[in-house]
């Protein structure tokens, strides 16, 4: 059963904004999109077996892009660190509210936010305010 992480995207404005600055950076360096910390996960092999980090932008969890490694990186100050490598491509995900938070969650699979059906995965973005109410009545 995979485990997913839980990330506050900062400076973020939305899920497109987010995909538009991976895109760049996989332009710019080749490298698959990733993210390093500081903190190694200590649950590595249930992250592995499919885990996602799933995004939180202005204050909801609105996408998710798979975990598909995870690698140690050496600045040379004797710090390890943990980048989280990741899938290319974002998919959003119905929106669920998340308090700020510093650095990453473990997030269990039943309480991940579901992905958006196939019908809306192309449409234009809603303000997450709207997405949530009708998350929250059911309607998405």
């Amino acid at each position: 059963m995979p485990l997913h992480l839980v990330k506050l995207s900062v400076g973020t404005e939305s899920v497109e904004d987010l995909a538009a600055w991976q895109a760049n950076r996989i332009a710019q360096t080749g490298e698959a999109p990733r993210h390093v910390t500081r903190m190694w996960p200590k649950r590595e092999a249930e992250i592995l077996d499919g885990g996602s980090i799933y995004w939180v932008i202005k204050g909801q969890i609105q996408a998710r892009q798979r975990i598909v490694a995870l690698e140690e990186i050496d600045h040379g100050d004797g710090i390890r660190r943990c980048a989280i490598v990741l899938h290319p491509v974002v998919t959003r995900v119905a929106p669920s509210q998340k308090r700020p938070f510093q650095g990453w969650r473990y997030l269990k699979p039943e309480d991940a936010p579901r992905d958006l059906p196939a019908q809306r995965k192309n449409d234009d973005s809603l303000p997450p305010e709207l997405d949530a109410a009708l998350a929250e009545i059911g309607v998405i």
